[in-house]
């Protein structure tokens, strides 16, 4: 871990990016704990306590640069939901990073984003040919993920919205736009899509993908390169 940082930290052309999900969203009128400030107390349900939609938020840090990034699923917590996550932040942050050639991803081991599920990895490679960009995955090892810096930015999040109603989507999205993370207001995106549990690759069909990998001996769970293949 320390190498990897070490390298995007001398490298102009390496973007370190600090990634993970946080916990369900549950929308509805109903209190969440903490205090929130105003003229009059916040009125909350104190029963009949069910949600009206399940929001998914996908955490993407620019370390160095300090920029949050949040992408909203209002599906499920999957391989396919978090590359997609991925594509979309990068379809509109790219612009700002023309000299980058390297995506370093700073990564729990979570059970959807491991090193050894398929269909991430198999998402993961086609993100790398189809932008052409280098992917390195560094991943923190069990019961370190506190050190993930996305984890401090959740923190921050949480606070800020302390006892509000989180009753909609667009109250989610008002809130999350009015954080500051050292100053700064975060990116907000959504996905609409609908995603399935469960898509995974027979051992033929990762065979390819898997070859397309540089595991770092000794750690290879926890260290993975992903050169793109060039376009002819």
């Amino acid at each position: 871990m320390k190498a990897a940082h070490a390298r995007s930290d001398a490298s102009p052309q390496i973007l370190r990016l600090s990634t993970d999900t946080k916990a369900k969203i549950k929308l509805g009128e109903f209190s969440r704990g903490g205090k929130s400030r105003g003229l009059e107390p916040v009125k909350a349900l104190d029963h009949d306590m069910q949600e009206t939609q399940t929001l998914v938020p996908l955490g993407i840090l620019e370390v160095k640069q300090k920029q949050g990034n949040i992408v909203y699923g209002h599906s499920r917590e999957t391989s396919d939901f978090i590359v997609d996550g991925i594509e979309h932040w990068w379809r509109y942050r790219k612009k700002h990073y023309p000299h980058i050639t390297t995506l370093q991803f700073d990564l729990d081991n979570g059970p959807e984003i491991e090193s050894s599920r398929t269909q991430f990895i198999k998402r993961m490679v086609e993100f790398s040919d189809k932008h052409q960009v280098t992917i390195e995955l560094v991943y923190y090892p069990p019961y370190h993920s506190k050190y993930n810096s996305v984890e401090h930015f959740w923190g921050v999040l949480e606070r800020h919205w302390s006892g509000a109603l989180l009753t909609d989507f667009e109250t989610v999205k008002e809130w999350t736009k009015s954080m500051r993370w050292s100053g700064i207001a975060p990116n907000v995106y959504s996905l609409d899509k609908e995603y399935e549990r469960g898509v995974k690759l027979t051992k033929k069909e990762i065979e390819p993908y898997e070859k397309r990998l540089k595991r770092t001996q000794g750690i290879k769970k926890w260290s993975v390169i992903i050169e793109p293949k060039k376009h002819e």
